[in-house]
């Protein structure tokens, strides 16, 4: 009985210390993004900036896209993901100087936006929705 109870405060152990280490590093990715670049803006801050200015441009059809891009992204971290492509998406059309989000702002958008060992999954969520990417070819590079 001991010798069990000693195995398993040592798989307990281990077990906390992978689980802190992996906590640990998703708060240090999570600093290094609030942390001020040389233009004194975090990337949170820029995120925060696009979205803000572009929210008069967005329209109920353009939210509706947006939603059923992201809905393969865990719940977890769904709302996060539409913040970081939300804001590549209003960037892009206010470079543009755009009137409203277009379907083509969109897509660029959410190609940008998302990280390249992502695009597999990126490329099939949009051959799921019948939506042609040979324009937007290049973005993947």
């Amino acid at each position: 009985m001991q010798d069990f109870f000693m195995w398993f405060i040592i798989f307990w152990c281990v077990v906390l210390v992978g689980l802190f280490g992996i906590g640990g590093f998703f708060m240090f990715r999570k600093f290094l993004k609030v942390f001020p670049k040389a233009d004194g803006k975090s990337t949170l801050d820029w995120e925060e900036h696009y979205v803000n200015e572009s929210l008069h441009l967005w329209n109920d059809e353009a939210k509706e896209l947006l939603n059923e891009l992201v809905s393969p992204v865990p719940e977890l971290f769904r709302d996060v993901a539409k913040q970081k492509i939300g804001s590549k998406i209003g960037q892009i059309a206010l470079e543009d100087r755009a009137k409203t989000i277009s379907f083509d702002h969109i897509i660029r958008g959410y190609i940008i936006a998302t990280p390249k060992r992502d695009h597999k999954f990126l490329r099939r969520k949009l051959d799921s929705m019948e939506i042609d990417i040979t324009p937007y070819e290049h973005l993947f590079d």
